[in-house]
């Protein structure tokens, strides 16, 4: 096999799951901008998801958030998913929109509050049984935000004992994913603040538990690719949740903050070992003021471009330049790969699938988005907290 068709046959492989709350209704602090054709139900947010897989091949999954997913029967949800060529992905819980969570959810010093945060967590692995779904992501926004408000060593404690018992309830086919963030809600400390710490809680509870790296979740100049060569050489990478910040935690689509930070973190993970089905290449993004569909698919198309420019790096030309020490040759051929246009590739690619080179445009012209902004009139559109 060619090393062009071996990075076709790759790049047929990929697969990015993509978030169901990312087809909802999203804003800012100050606004949440309605759009016309937005779900209004889990089943529409599916049917918008197959969309996004049908024109570019490669979103297979979708995750669901409790209770923003919640319906009576995940069983038929998932028939539901299987029925468009879908199946449900991770399950993500919600431990932080609810009154009682106002000074934390499993690190709260009232047990009561624990325990009702640890009740959702188990609630979610059921709704894992259901479903088939083999992921759990957690991200928890407990912290606090003046010194001396909690003591930062019991709160460790308390989130070691709740992460525990849910670790005790997962199956032998299921992970949990412990996600992590630097800053906000809470200002002064935040329980999970870095890969440190969720790295740490999941070497405790054992080979189950892996790290979700959020690229949002970073202070500006973090090196990224770094902690996920280091998370996959330790085995403890277990997924990603893709998007791009200018500032802080902007949850813009994936790529447009800084595209050569996103191929490098895919040089990295292909390097260490994590093009494999147990690293979950996810999106999580909040689509304001783009139409929403159209702006999964270009994501999902970012990281695929990203990932073939990765996958075109000249292993052996890299090694000889890092193994003689020549420094500028070494950097030639990471910047060869990356300003490599693989458009007319990955158009390629398509094509041998059966698929259109341009899912944009083809998705534009087959007139969905047309369709369900006149069918999807009344009714309550889904959005942060539905």
């Amino acid at each position: 096999m060619t090393e062009l068709a071996a990075v076709k046959t790759a790049l047929k492989t990929q697969a990015v799951e993509t978030p169901s709350w990312a087809y909802g209704n999203s804003g800012t602090r100050f606004k949440v901008f309605a759009q016309p054709g937005v779900p209004r139900n889990p089943r529409e947010k599916l049917d918008d998801a197959a969309q996004v897989h049908a024109f570019t091949g490669a979103a297979p999954t979708v995750a669901l958030h409790i209770p923003w997913d919640k319906v009576d029967d995940y069983g038929a949800l998932a028939k539901y998913a299987q029925e468009r060529g879908l199946k449900l992905g991770a399950i993500n819980s919600n431990t932080f929109q609810d009154d009682d969570y106002r000074l934390g959810s499993i690190c709260h010093p009232d047990a009561a509050v624990r325990r009702k945060a640890v009740d959702h967590l188990l609630e979610c692995v059921d709704i894992m049984d259901a479903t088939g779904s083999k992921d759990l992501k957690l991200w928890f926004a407990d912290g606090t935000n003046y010194p001396g408000q909690d003591d930062i060593r019991d709160r460790q404690d308390r989130l070691a004992e709740g992460l525990a018992q849910v670790y005790e309830r997962l199956g032998d086919d299921q992970r949990m994913l412990l996600e992590y963030k630097f800053f906000e809600p809470a200002f002064y400390m935040t329980d999970v603040p870095d890969w440190g710490t969720a790295y740490a809680h999941c070497l405790k509870l054992g080979p189950k538990a892996q790290v979700v790296v959020d690229t949002g979740h970073h202070a500006p100049g973090t090196n990224i690719e770094f902690i996920v060569a280091t998370l996959l050489r330790e085995g403890k990478l277990g997924a990603f949740d893709f998007n791009s910040r200018f500032y802080a935690d902007d949850d813009l689509m994936v790529g447009a903050a800084d595209p050569f930070q996103l191929f490098r973190i895919m040089y990295e993970v292909i390097r260490g070992g994590g093009f494999t089905p147990d690293v979950a290449f996810m999106l999580d993004q909040c689509h304001n003021i783009e139409a929403k569909i159209p702006a999964i698919i270009r994501s999902v198309m970012n990281v695929q471009e990203a990932t073939a420019k990765a996958l075109l790096v000249d292993g052996a030309a890299l090694a000889d330049a890092q193994r003689t020490g020549d420094v500028l040759a070494a950097n030639a051929v990471i910047m060869d790969a990356y300003n490599t246009d693989v458009r007319p590739l990955l158009g390629e690619v398509r094509e041998e699938l059966g698929l259109d080179a341009d899912p944009v445009s083809a998705y534009r012209r087959s007139g969905w988005g047309e369709k369900i902004a006149a069918e999807r009139v009344g009714g309550h559109q889904a959005g942060w907290g539905a």
